[in-house]
């Protein structure tokens, strides 16, 4: 080369020359405040995400709360219903027994009146036929209007007792 540069030493030359440029232009300072203001942000993100992901632990939390205390609602609630299921129950044959005795007492008191009527009809049928019979008898044996009055007034008597 003429003059005696070498390409190395214009290469090394140009190379300080553009750093020097470089920080004259205070380019690493700005990188460095483009990196601050990046780690900046990245750091604001972390905080809001951090944040999120407390208030999504919140969330679930309070969901899971939720859910359990719906759980147990629901339980209760079952139970009750359990509860008024055998109460219920227990009412319903109450009643259904009371209903039937009930029921049986009339059937009872039914019976023994159709009984008592019944008793009431044989006697009174023996009673009619016992007076027709002694009436015939009577007659047969007893003769004449004094007879007749005799007889009358005795089986009128013997209703009245018999009836």
């Amino acid at each position: 080369m003429a003059g005696g540069f070498d390409a190395t030493l214009v290469a090394a030359i140009g190379f300080t020359t553009f750093i020097g440029g470089l920080i004259y232009l205070k380019v690493p300072g700005m990188v460095a405040k483009a990196l601050d203001d990046k780690s900046a942000q990245i750091a604001k993100e972390l905080a809001e995400a951090k944040a999120l992901r407390e208030q999504a632990e919140a969330l679930r939390k309070s969901y899971e709360d939720q859910q359990a205390k719906a759980l147990e609602e629901a339980a209760a609630i079952l139970a009750k219903a359990e509860e008024d299921a055998v109460r219920v129950k227990a009412e319903a044959e109450a009643q259904l027994e009371r209903s039937i005795a009930a029921r049986s007492k009339q059937a009872e008191e039914r019976i023994r009146r159709a009984e008592e009527a019944a008793i009431a009809d044989v006697r009174a049928a023996a009673s009619s036929a016992a007076l027709a019979v002694a009436e015939r008898v009577l007659l047969s044996s007893v003769k004449g209007k004094a007879g007749e009055k005799l007889v009358a007034s005795g089986i009128a008597a013997l209703e009245t007792k018999f009836n």
